[in-house]
């Protein structure tokens, strides 16, 4: 082989990893956790039924790396014992037919490389006292989309020391007995919260002792304190833009709380609604609001100058994250009543102290899935005929085609915008 023509298949073998290591996790994923790939190219689990364990469970789907996992059936997933997820896997909840899945019950751990979309995952005063919902520890490279974390006992949501997070489209709400606590976020580097739903926690709406971009965040009714800074000798960088503190009933005026000189901030269009009058018309915040809680400002932002967020205006946020926050392909009775509270704009929400305060989780009629699949790969039959795929032959669900996706992302992807 000549020399010229060894460096030319170097240069395109080159070209094409790079092209493929930058692949988004899905189209629409955006900071720091874009870049997961999931379970691409794996093999793929139907979750067949609503069991807590055995052939066809999501206990089972999570526990091997490299699966897609598609749901033929939607329902409430009641689980007793936490489930810790394995890595590298694409949960695609928005597969799931009817008002989609709900895990409920206990909490859920995740490994990195992994993509999370369209699911619920609600905790429960039976589980311990520390419990938290959703963990994302000791990981890299995570995204969260459209996804649904409440009934936390501790938080809602723990992350420490991980790095390429994102949250994006999600809800965070209800924290129960004993703190109500929204998220704890200790030391994870790179992580973005954006257009996201933080609602009926009594504080921690995150607790950001961490590098994070906040962009677009709506907080509703919290309780004691929205948006807690760091607040330790270890220095902490927090990005907010264009971010709404809306109190609920429940609010005091501490939407910033708990911050020191070691918590470095830079804000931008962010503004706070005080009044609980039912209408957004909130004033900006401040450099002043900032200084008040000791933290120092920066000109210049620490993460989004590395980001592909997307910014809107604070008021287009409040909109954007009514329609789209949380597993909001179909919502639930617990989501529409937590988004009920929100369009309120001040005068609707409580923060509660055990699920069942909060109406409990509702039972919902199993649904199954009318698709047809003759080969098992995930694509149903139909759309394969219409993409010019073999409905009998399940390979080719992990082809990749010239999109970076595999045929089997490419449908799943098609299911929501």
């Amino acid at each position: 082989m000549s020399r010229k023509l060894s460096l030319s298949l170097f240069l395109l073998i080159t070209c094409c990893s790079s092209v493929y290591a930058q692949q988004l996790a899905f189209p629409g994923a955006e900071g720091f956790g874009r870049f997961a790939a999931g379970g691409r190219s794996g093999s793929v689990y139907h979750v067949t039924n609503l069991n807590d364990t055995g052939k066809g469970s999501f206990r089972d789907a999570v526990s091997r790396t490299g699966r897609t996992i598609v749901f033929d059936v939607s329902g409430v997933i009641r689980i007793k014992e936490k489930i810790a997820a394995a890595s590298g896997i694409t949960i695609a909840g928005q597969t799931a037919p009817g008002t989609g899945i709900t895990v409920y019950g206990n909490s859920v751990s995740f490994g990195g490389n992994t993509i999370v979309r369209y699911i619920r995952f609600r905790g429960s005063i039976n589980m311990p006292k520390g419990a938290c919902t959703v963990v994302a520890d000791n990981l890299k490279d995570i995204i969260f989309d459209h996804v649904s974390i409440e009934w936390g006992r501790w938080d809602n949501l723990h992350v420490k020391n991980s790095a390429n997070i994102t949250f994006q489209y999600c809800l965070i709400g209800e924290g129960i007995d004993p703190q109500r606590f929204g998220a704890l976020l200790e030391h994870p580097v790179d992580i973005t919260v954006h257009h996201s739903l933080w609602t009926g926690n009594q504080s921690r709406n995150p607790k950001a002792k961490a590098k994070i971009e906040y962009i677009n965040n709506v907080v509703y009714n919290w309780g004691k304190s929205a948006f807690v800074g760091g607040h330790s000798a270890t220095d902490h960088y927090q990005d907010l833009a264009g971010n709404y503190f809306i109190a609920g009933p429940n609010s005091t005026d501490e939407f910033l709380s708990m911050f020191t000189a070691t918590d470095h901030v830079y804000h931008k269009d962010n503004y706070a609604d005080l009044n609980k009058d039912g209408r957004v018309n909130g004033r900006v915040v401040t450099d002043a609001d900032f200084i008040r809680e000791k933290a120092t400002l920066l000109q210049e932002p620490s993460s989004m100058q590395r980001s592909n967020v997307t910014i809107n205006t604070a008021a287009d946020a409040v909109k954007i994250v009514m329609a789209e926050a949380g597993s909001s392909l179909k919502r639930d009775a617990v989501d529409k009543r937590i988004i009920g509270y929100f369009k309120s704009l001040g005068k609707k929400g409580r923060i509660f102290k055990t699920e069942a305060d909060a109406g409990g989780q509702p039972e919902i009629r199993p649904k199954r899935s009318k698709l047809k699949d003759r080969d098992g790969d995930g694509m149903p039959d139909r759309w394969e005929n219409k993409h010019k795929l073999n409905a009998d032959d399940a390979s080719d669900a992990a082809v990749i085609n010239r999109t970076g996706y595999t045929n089997l992302e490419e449908y799943i992807n098609s299911l929501v915008k």
